[in-house]
């Protein structure tokens, strides 16, 4: 009796049902209803490229959404590294804030001076988190093309009154 009602119950879900001492047993009905296989028992062209799809259109979002960005960031970060200067003002990775004295290309390190007690830091190009000189002179260009777009507006044609 007992049996007789757990089959009636995994076949009105759908669902596998485990029987007896271990041995589980899976409806038909399921694979009758998905459609996955042909009467000769190959799968179908539709099934196929939902197995396949789903996983390759998951791995495309998570590269467009994850990876990519962090490779430009990346990028960007060696760049402004590689692109440093004497007298800019850094921030390292540690938080210490400095600016470039020197900068050795043979051993790709700087020398940073911090403080008003003018202490000397040596360290790798890598350690660079940010360069807050030529971020204040992308902001200023950006400012300053914001106003020439605005005052190019101004000139155009008066309205008709």
């Amino acid at each position: 009796m007992n049996k007789k009602l757990m089959k009636v119950i995994a076949a009105l879900t759908g669902s596998v049902s485990v029987l007896g001492a271990g041995s589980v047993q899976a409806f038909a009905a399921d694979a009758a209803t998905t459609g996955t296989t042909t009467s000769d028992g190959s799968m179908t062209i539709m099934s196929l490229v939902s197995t396949i799809g789903l996983p390759l259109l998951l791995l495309v979002f998570l590269y467009l959404l994850m990876i990519r960005p962090q490779q430009k960031q990346e990028k960007q970060t060696r760049e402004m590294q590689k692109n440093l200067q004497v007298g800019d003002e850094v921030v390292t990775i540690g938080g210490i804030v400095g600016i470039v004295l020197r900068v050795e290309e043979s051993t790709d390190t700087v020398i940073l001076e911090t403080g008003s007690d003018r202490l000397k830091i040596r360290m790798k190009q890598d350690a660079i988190k940010e360069n807050v000189t030529a971020m204040e002179q992308a902001a200023a260009e950006k400012a300053a093309k914001e106003k020439a777009k605005r005052s190019k507006m101004a000139i155009g044609k008066p309205k008709d009154e």
